[in-house]
């Protein structure tokens, strides 16, 4: 499943695309039927037709790791390649340098209900900005962008 959204990922316009099998065990999960493989694969000409289709995007969100990190990494080389922002939401608490790497934004962090979701102070997921050096990148971490919002009925 693919929208376009604006809430995702600060002052982007998002491309957002769900990525099946899952490994996640997340408790309250809002897709949980992405622990299973369905949908079409995604690969570069599906991006290429994707993006085609939404005009004015500038970012490109893969919604879960799936089971193949190769063709992940591969995929975020593409999106970048076109001149898009690649982001990642990854359920799990730390990833690998290459994540870093080769992505413009990464959400770390399992969903866990009762921290609630990005937009709540109290979650325990991250969402980070990586800048790209030479050989190296550095982290900004930006979730607190999430709580000013007025999405969270919690935030004072």
């Amino acid at each position: 499943m693919t929208s376009v959204v604006i809430e995702e990922i600060p002052d982007r316009v998002t491309l957002a695309v769900d990525i099946s099998n899952c490994q996640g065990n997340c408790i309250g999960c809002h897709s949980p039927f992405l622990k299973t493989d369905v949908g079409v694969e995604l690969t570069e000409k599906v991006i290429d037709s994707l993006v085609a289709d939404n005009f004015g995007v500038d970012c490109f969100l893969f919604l879960g790791e799936g089971r193949d990190p190769e063709s992940l990494l591969r995929l975020a080389a593409h999106v970048r390649s076109k001149g898009l922002a690649a982001a990642l939401y990854s359920g799990r608490n730390a990833v690998e340098d290459k994540i870093f790497e080769n992505f413009d934004y990464v959400k770390v962090g399992p969903y866990i209900e009762s921290f609630g979701p990005l937009n709540s102070k109290t979650t325990n997921q991250r969402l980070y900005k990586v800048a790209h050096e030479a050989d190296s990148y550095s982290l900004t971490d930006i979730t607190s962008r999430f709580w000013h919002r007025g999405i969270d009925q919690n935030v004072q």
